[in-house]
């Protein structure tokens, strides 16, 4: 069964959704769609797993707490963030929804 990751793509939410693709043992691999969400100002992620993360459609800004600057991503920009580094999304694009791919893996 083909599915497309551009499809049923809401135009606004009240959340982020997050939607799994693939789940094994040692790999998640999630769609998210933001809609101008970003985390709270005094909320990390810290996740026991790496994450390798892209933007496919919109943008989003990235914050890690060590680093003073976010990170702005476009359209194909890629990072891929160490277990437990310490992190938050500082913004995402109201214009367009920002569809990310998340590989979670150990």
């Amino acid at each position: 069964m083909i599915t497309n990751l551009f499809d049923a793509i809401s135009e606004q939410a009240d959340e982020e959704i997050f939607e799994t693709l693939v789940q094994s043992d040692s790999v998640h691999i999630e769609r998210i769609v933001s809609t101008g969400q970003s985390s709270p100002a005094d909320f990390w992620y810290d996740q026991p797993t790496a994450e390798w993360v892209v933007v496919l459609k919109g943008s989003a800004q990235l914050q890690f707490k060590d680093d003073n600057e976010p990170l702005v991503m476009s359209e194909g920009d890629f990072v891929n963030i160490p277990a437990n580094k310490k992190h938050r999304v500082a913004s995402t694009s109201r214009e367009v929804p920002t569809v990310w791919l998340a590989v979670h893996y150990e």
